[in-house]
């Protein structure tokens, strides 16, 4: 009998992000489940398309109502709720349903990036200095300019323009003010560091395995901050978008490379992170590289960087799917069981199968 898998995803919704011209990040969900549906096929899945909507109590009694073996968390949080995204494997871990993806902690985690870096820095990990600002205490502002302001609690860089690089009081006042009256959670003022900027994907649960590095290279025109904005990953016909390319593997020395893959499994590890997540990071003036967001669950659309860098390191899309799923199930089959390095035996990871076996 072929396991059955259902597909969990936010319908996308006419909602105010149409109003701000940020639509396409909140739809790219659907190019995703397609992708991860004729993946599943392929494997010969038995898979059904759970929509979910508004209300959440609907949202809640469909996924109590599900009867799968097994469920592909694409599920991103319903518009102007991005909190909600915690609430589909809080559930499923209540009900013993397997999930691909991380726990309700890490997303919750990874959402606030306020709460995020302060836990980074805590475990010893760089980041920019910042501030959480909103109108009335951005005159306590004491970093330096120049400064990216962005959304404490949003993804797919919504809110991030040309605009959000700041260097004076004015201008930080002025985005302060926007991100505290479009988005939820206020205002993130960050330092803004003008290095290198690379990007990894790390799947895993005990063992983990980070992909090859992609660097952002920016070749845009005079004045145009050097920043991953809205329009550099929505919209094709933008200086952004052209100026913005990407280069997998990064060109980096051995060393450089290695110290760029244990910041990411760290982060992971900190995060509380299972199945796979992206970290954003940047080098500072002195090359030290600085951890900008750690992203849970990001998006695996193809073209996408996790899915370019599950390429690189010689998978098929249809590959990179199944390695996700097989990670679902081994977290599955070794809850309440040793984990693959405790007291009780060591466990060695097999690529050719994508398992753990113990040694």
């Amino acid at each position: 009998m072929r396991m059955r898998v259902a597909i969990v995803y936010n319908e996308p919704q006419q909602s105010w992000y149409d109003a701000v011209n940020e639509e396409k990040a909140v739809r790219a969900v659907l190019e995703a489940v397609d992708a991860v549906q004729k993946a599943l096929l392929e494997l010969d899945f038995d898979v059904t398309r759970v929509p979910l909507t508004l209300p959440l109590e609907q949202a809640e009694r469909e996924l109590r109502n599900l009867d799968t073996d097994l469920v592909f968390n694409l599920f991103e949080g319903f518009f102007d709720y991005p909190e909600t995204e915690a609430v589909v494997p809080e559930i499923l871990s209540d009900m013993g349903i397997p999930y691909t993806g991380c726990p309700a902690s890490a997303l919750r985690l990874g959402l606030d990036k306020a709460k995020m870096k302060i836990t980074l820095r805590a475990a010893g990990i760089e980041t920019p200095d910042f501030q959480l600002l909103n109108p009335e205490t951005v005159h306590t502002f004491r970093l330096r300019y120049p400064c990216i302001v962005k959304p404490r609690c949003e993804d797919a860089s919504h809110g991030l323009s040309e605009k959000s690089m700041v260097t004076d009081f004015a201008s930080l006042e002025r985005q302060v003010r926007l991100m505290n009256n479009r988005y939820n959670g206020g205002a993130l003022v960050e330092e803004f560091l003008d290095g290198r900027e690379f990007n990894a994907t790390i799947l895993g649960d005990s063992e983990r395995r980070v992909l090859p590095v992609s660097e952002i290279v920016y070749a845009l025109p005079a004045g145009m901050p050097r920043i991953l904005t809205y329009a550099a990953k929505w919209e094709p016909n933008s200086p952004y978008f052209e100026g913005t390319k990407v280069v997998c593997p990064a060109q980096v020395e051995a060393e450089e490379r290695e110290h760029i893959v244990q910041i990411v499994a760290t982060a992971f590890q900190i995060l509380g992170g299972q199945g796979y997540a992206r970290v954003d990071m940047r080098m500072d003036h002195e090359g030290q590289v600085n951890v900008i967001e750690v992203n849970p669950n990001p998006d695996i659309s193809p073209g996408t960087g996790a899915a370019r860098q599950a390429e690189a390191a010689g998978m098929t899309y249809t590959q990179f799917i199944e390695k996700i799923v097989q990670l679902a199930l081994y977290r599955k089959d070794n809850e309440n069981q040793y984990s693959p390095y405790d007291s009780r035996g060591q466990a060695q990871y097999n690529e050719d199968t994508a398992q753990y076996v113990r040694v």
